[in-house]
């Protein structure tokens, strides 16, 4: 069987090992920059959580974070694996109105009804667990605690990137950079893949992986995947503040930070100003947003963070999926040998290596056999089923 994947990025990589190495299939990946420059997987501050409102996001985020918590080993690499530097000190959100709270308690039922332990934090008691931080206003918070089969936190994105290209490529399956243009499409089956260079690529089965891009090569072949690429700043910044025990959170205003490895180093953003447009280029960085909603927001809600120096700053593309936030996966209708896995609005890194096993036991088998990815089918646009989820920064 002749599997050409389009799109190296970590969904991609994912698949494409979970093919050869659990069904034996090497596919060909075709990726238009393998340097990556571009790409959401090198990109990405890649935060990991089970605080979601919907099940199925809540279980394939834990089931990939038991992957990433034994990622050498899972890859078979060794000592060869780059360093993923998972850490888990959670996700914090916080509700400043009636409201919001009452999704916080409700969001806690369905969590803990899938053993994740978050734990719903009076204002005082958020003020005595991160005594940095300012509480007059908030209503109540709900942090995520890490346990043995659930937590929360964030890891290295491009080295689980590399990590699943590293140990696909160990097993024969080829990366070949080039850019896909359009496809041979003959009835219900695409037949081959036309590159940017002129040549078609011969293929029993075709996986749409191309993350942000995948909405416009869909419309190639004539399907219409709501998915687009929305540009998201992150800007990291130094500080005064040491929180080594900080966790990930997410301001009522949707304003969010995080710290990083270095003392006094914090990752922060929010929602874009305005439109959220499609397809802004990602070298213009609008510092506007830092300057005029998050350095006020955070002065605010951390008094240390009055004083603060952006080190760095730069954007990436979330692959949004307009209809519901969430992702698309599994057979593309009307062909019988497309699929795709894409649209998971921010969710996509800590989610590759659940999709990844499923979609490849889907291509491979006919069926999903570890975890039932069907809440994610594609077909549930056409249905006018949207799986709607409330947890999204």
């Amino acid at each position: 069987m002749q599997v050409v994947i389009v799109g190296g990025g970590v969904m991609g990589a994912a698949t494409a090992w979970f093919l050869a190495r659990q069904h034996g299939i090497r596919a060909l990946v075709l990726e238009r920059d393998l340097g990556y420059h571009l790409a959401s997987s090198a990109r990405s501050v890649c935060a990991i959580r089970q605080q979601f409102s919907t099940a199925i996001n809540i279980r394939v985020s834990q089931a990939s974070l038991l992957f990433y918590r034994d990622f050498a080993t899972q890859l078979e690499l060794g000592t060869d694996a780059p360093a993923l530097g998972l850490t888990e000190p959670g996700y914090l959100y916080l509700s400043a109105t009636d409201e919001g709270a009452s999704r916080l308690r409700a969001h806690q039922v369905l969590q803990q009804a899938h053993d994740v332990p978050t734990r719903l934090l009076e204002p005082d008691a958020i003020a005595t667990r991160y005594p940095w931080m300012q509480v007059g206003d908030l209503t109540l918070g709900s942090l995520g605690v890490s346990t043995a089969t659930s937590g929360e936190g964030w890891f290295d994105g491009y080295a689980a990137l590399q990590g699943f290209r590293q140990a696909a490529v160990r097993l024969g399956v080829e990366f070949r950079e080039a850019t896909v243009r359009d496809f041979v499409v003959r009835e219900d089956r695409v037949t081959a893949v036309g590159t940017g260079a002129g040549d078609q690529v011969s293929a029993d089965v075709v996986v749409l992986t191309a993350g942000a891009w995948s909405g416009a090569l869909a419309g190639a072949v004539g399907v219409d995947l709501p998915v687009r690429a929305r540009k998201r700043d992150v800007f990291a910044v130094e500080s005064s503040l040491h929180a080594p025990d900080a966790p990930l959170v997410i301001d009522p205003s949707g304003v969010w930070f995080r710290p990083e490895r270095e003392p006094g180093v914090f990752f922060c953003g929010a929602p874009p100003r305005g439109d959220d447009t499609d397809d802004l280029p990602l070298d213009a960085v609008d510092h506007g947003l830092f300057d005029e909603v998050i350095w006020p927001v955070l002065a605010a809600r951390v008094p240390a963070f009055d004083a603060l120096k952006v080190r760095t700053s730069w954007a990436g593309y979330y692959e949004m999926n307009t209809v519901d936030h969430n992702g698309l996966v599994g057979a593309v209708a009307p062909y019988a040998n497309l699929y795709t896995a894409c649209g998971f609005s921010g969710h996509g890194l800590q989610q590759a290596p659940a999709v990844g096993r499923g979609l490849a036991e889907l291509i491979a088998t006919g069926g999903y056999q570890s975890l039932d990815l069907s809440p994610f089918r594609v077909s549930r646009l056409a249905e006018g089923a949207p799986l709607l989820e409330q947890n999204v920064i």
